[in-house]
């Protein structure tokens, strides 16, 4: 059971000007399931992608970063079950041919098809069930389809990821809307598992990567459920130019600022929502590291918190074993720590003052914060102004079987 993440509702995600979406139950490995989807976007789209730093990525993935430089993209083919990932040429062979596939229906260009996978790694993708699905999915295709959308993207999620916000710019009005999926295998490094957030904003071609990396950076990549960087993380930003402002050309005018927030809103709570949903999770855990010199050595201090089963674990238990905490400080990877200035809150409870237990500290105090569903850890590093936040969630008995039992 997720934590605290009900599941979306299709009329609450608003459909996007310029772009359709169609699902199909094409049986890649299990019967009775979404796992075919196809996204079709108008000509005249701008889009752009940032993907997982994994260097053992998935064929699908190198196939995208191949066809995001090679002109302009109009459709998108997703399937679950089957990562395509540790498949050598023969995974490239077949990613390109599923392209090949959808773009002869299209009448397009192979290389304006973006391939996406996610599933089990190391097995031969089956493109023939691809190709005996896209006709379906095609004739599914609707501006509605953004829940459907979020459910053919699945596989160990228990519930669809899709948010959806609409703002004025410049007097006309905008929609973003976005869906992820995700549960296990995640702490994105420029991506998440899959990501795909649309607007019919104007947005120059050229500031969309810049876009795809700030978003990625404020959301996907401050998350972590166990800390492994998955083959196919992959994240592509679409804005479909059909709404009614003025171009926008620099990220830094009025309307691009306000684009550029209103999308990072939805990125963050589709990033959050795969949190929520981490395998076996029972609890959401913000960790706020300030005081740091500088962001990169905040994110060290909050990913070593984020990733330790120590940790992960006491939480699961609602055990105030909160020397565990201290320990991933230290060995976070800060050469020049002065343990003698940190400090350490749990929620609104203060656990250790100038590196040592708060006299004032009660064991209490700390379990009943630890038998929340959502708690925030802040750690006080005591070396400057610069901060930042990652989201994780605990370690429970669940994660183990369901990563146990995941091929069968």
């Amino acid at each position: 059971m997720a934590v605290n993440l009900p599941a979306p509702q299709a009329a609450d995600l608003h459909p996007v000007a310029g772009l359709r979406i169609g699902v199909a139950e094409a049986g890649i490995r299990k019967a009775n399931r979404k796992d075919l989807t196809v996204v079709l976007i108008d000509e005249g789209a701008s889009v752009a992608g940032v993907f997982t730093q994994n260097r053992f990525c998935a064929a699908p993935v190198q196939v995208c970063r191949e066809h995001l430089h090679s002109g302009a993209i109009r459709a998108m083919v997703i399937n679950t079950g089957n990562a395509n990932a540790g498949t050598g040429e023969d995974g490239l062979i077949r990613t390109r041919t599923s392209c090949i596939a959808l773009a002869r229906l299209l009448e397009i260009a192979p290389e304006q098809v973006l391939p996406f996978s996610t599933g089990v790694i190391m097995e031969p993708l089956p493109v023939e069930r691809i190709q005996a699905g896209l006709p379906a999915a095609l004739a599914d295709a609707k501006e509605s389809n953004w829940l459907r959308a979020a459910e053919g993207i699945m596989t160990t999620d228990t519930v669809a990821k899709a948010f959806s916000k609409q703002i004025d710019i410049d007097g006309a009005r905008v929609t973003i809307t976005g869906i992820s999926k995700g549960a296990g295998m995640i702490r994105p490094n420029m991506a998440t598992m899959l990501g795909y957030l649309a607007t019919d904003a104007r947005v120059d071609q050229q500031l969309m990567q810049q876009l795809a990396l700030e978003l990625a950076e404020g959301s996907f990549n401050r998350v972590t459920v166990d800390g492994d960087t998955s083959t196919n993380d992959s994240f592509v930003v679409i804005a479909t130019n059909k709404a009614a402002h003025a171009p926008i050309t620099s990220l830094a005018s009025a309307a691009g600022q306000a684009l550029r927030a209103a999308m990072l809103d939805v990125a963050r709570r589709l990033a959050q929502a795969i949190v929520r949903d981490g395998e076996g999770a029972t609890k959401f855990i913000t960790v706020r590291v300030e005081g740091g010199r500088d962001g990169d050595e905040c994110r060290k201090v909050a990913y070593a918190i984020a990733h330790s089963p120590l940790v992960k674990t006491a939480f699961f238990a609602s055990d105030p074993n909160l020397g565990r905490i201290l320990a991933a400080v230290g060995y976070a990877g800060i050469a020049d720590l002065d343990q003698t200035g940190i400090d350490l809150h749990l929620d609104d409870v203060h656990v250790a003052v100038k590196g040592g237990r708060n006299p004032a500290y009660r064991e209490e105090d700390g379990q009943r914060v630890m038998k929340q569903s959502e708690i925030t850890v802040r750690v006080g590093l005591g070396r400057g102004n610069a901060s930042d936040t990652v989201w994780t969630c605990d370690f429970s008995h669940d994660y183990v079987s369901i990563n146990a039992d995941y091929r069968s």
